[in-house]
């Protein structure tokens, strides 16, 4: 019987401005992250997102704003080979000022020309951001 590839949940808010995608650099990694992170146990997607985009850039993201965008999957980066990283995306409006917080070492905005800068699951949320018109 085959073993059932190893999954990571996560949650990633796409927050587009002027056709360039936020995204983050965490300490001691190499490549960018749409911001967001893993589900703790109880917690739905939009409490996984509110809390990790608080966590991570200082924003409190508006609960009622929040749209589900998609599910990409693709090898997790910087894992053993046969890790999978599910990633469900959502835009939404938020309150403050965007700014590095805990783990974070960068925030950046990365236009499609950046594509490979960033993680494989990233890199396939932009094919679908640029087939949507959304970055360029």
């Amino acid at each position: 019987m085959a073993e059932q590839a190893q999954r990571i949940d996560k949650m990633a808010w796409i927050h587009i401005v002027d056709k360039k995608i936020l995204s983050t650099r965490s300490q001691g990694k190499d490549l960018y992250y749409i911001p967001g992170g893993k589900r703790e146990p109880g917690e739905s997607d939009h409490e996984t997102l509110i809390r990790e985009i608080c966590e991570e850039l200082s924003v409190d993201l508006i609960a009622d704003t929040i749209e589900f965008v998609g599910q990409f999957e693709a090898p997790a980066h910087d894992k053993p080979a046969g890790v999978i990283v599910q990633m469900r995306c959502y835009t939404g409006d938020y309150i403050g000022t965007i700014a590095a917080d805990n783990e974070i070492a960068e925030v950046v905005w990365l236009s499609y020309a950046d594509r490979d800068k960033s993680a494989p699951v990233d890199r396939k949320i932009m094919d679908y951001l640029k087939e949507q018109g959304w970055i360029e």
